[in-house]
């Protein structure tokens, strides 16, 4: 695999903060120094543990000394933390494993069920002092809003036009919901993350994956889109991390888990990935009604992107002062490339060759063949 040393690209990666104007003290976080104080030692209780995210925090939290405890069905990847106590049980009911016993906080990193969280909140609203909610950019009902914030409104019942009772609930408003189930049985003890697109080594959409994976084999590449379209994801690292330094203090509240600290335009994305590799690639920018025309969709076939039409306007546009001010700090893009990269070609080759985002090559070929025809 010819990548770059990584280091090559740090220098540029902290350079592009500052040219963003932040003031001196949300650049000195956004650039995401690693020695971070540690904070007071706690007990700290994960439903689940063993998906994408849940290892990064495990991992982290015991780096700095707390007392983790892992609650799940023990089917997936059961072994991966052999040092850690797991407690058996299901989300759905199956609680029991968890009486008499006291945590400092738990952190909930359940898909989408609200049942599920509000089962779990009131089994634990007398044993725990915090409850840590993953929730998503997805529960915001209106991303039109520009700068936005936390204070921007979710879904509702009636705003996603979804009959109250109904089992089968769209995402957004199923992490809404979740959300209000927490906040409702932990009143002022809940800590509400709303990640957008978590990337990184352990991702298995590939949503993010398929670039530095089709940047790397060089050519002509697809670039979706107006170069300047902003986007705003996270490394799954930069959220679990800050989670746990946030269970070490006593931050309450709802959060935005996305980045970097100004919007990423999509040039300086794809730019900054090929500076990774040693591959020798051009892009090829299409406008989005082309694309659209050619049946192609942004943020699924053409993962990440997502241009700030009408009514998405702020759906990358976040004001993450009060997050910065939380101590949220983001890894260059050269290391998250790097360590994509890295995971990726450490999977099978049948796994290599079925990536579960983006487009085939001969898709991708046919498309700039008839935009390079259109007349």
């Amino acid at each position: 695999m010819n990548l770059l040393d990584r280091r090559r690209f740090l220098g540029w990666s902290a350079a592009s903060v500052g040219m963003f104007g932040l003031g001196p003290n949300l650049e000195r976080a956004a650039r995401g120094s690693r020695n971070y104080s540690r904070g007071t030692k706690r007990k700290i209780l994960i439903l689940g543990g063993t998906g994408f995210i849940g290892p990064f925090q495990v991992r982290y939290a015991l780096e700095r000394g707390h007392e983790v405890t892992l609650f799940n069905r023990g089917r997936t990847n059961r072994n991966m933390f052999p040092e850690v106590e797991t407690l058996i049980g299901d989300r759905n009911g199956q609680l029991d494993a968890l009486k008499g016993r006291n945590w400092d906080v738990v952190i909930d990193n359940s898909r989408s069920n609200p049942a599920w969280v509000r089962m779990s909140a009131e089994f634990l609203k007398d044993s725990v002092g915090r409850y840590f909610y993953v929730s998503s950019r997805s529960a915001y009902a209106d991303t039109s809003l520009v700068p936005m914030t936390a204070n921007a409104p979710t879904f509702t019942y009636e705003s996603a036009g979804i009959e109250r009772g109904s089992e089968d609930l769209p995402y957004g408003l199923a992490k809404a919901l979740s959300e209000r189930e927490a906040q409702r049985i932990f009143v002022g003890r809940t800590n509400i993350v709303r990640p957008g697109l978590i990337i990184g080594p352990g991702d298995e959409t590939d949503r993010f994956t398929y670039w530095p994976v089709r940047i790397h084999k060089g050519g002509e590449v697809l670039a979706p889109g107006d170069p300047s379209d902003p986007v705003q994801i996270i490394d799954v690292r930069d959220l679990t991390e800050w989670m746990i330094r946030m269970a070490e203090e006593d931050h309450v509240g709802v959060f935005n888990g996305v980045g970097p600290f100004n919007p990423r335009p999509m040039a300086q994305l794809l730019y900054g990935i090929r500076a990774v590799t040693a591959a020798e690639t051009t892009f090829t920018w299409v406008d989005g009604e082309f694309l659209a025309s050619m049946g192609l969709r942004s943020y699924s076939d053409l993962p990440v992107w997502r241009p700030p039409t009408e009514g998405r306007e702020g759906f990358a546009r976040f004001d993450l002062t009060p997050e910065v001010e939380a101590g949220l700090t983001f890894r260059p893009l050269a290391v998250t490339t790097a360590d994509t990269l890295e995971y990726h070609f450490s999977r099978s080759r049948e796994r290599q060759a079925q990536l579960r985002a983006g487009i085939s090559l001969e898709r991708e070929t046919e498309v700039l063949e008839a935009w390079h025809g259109r007349k």
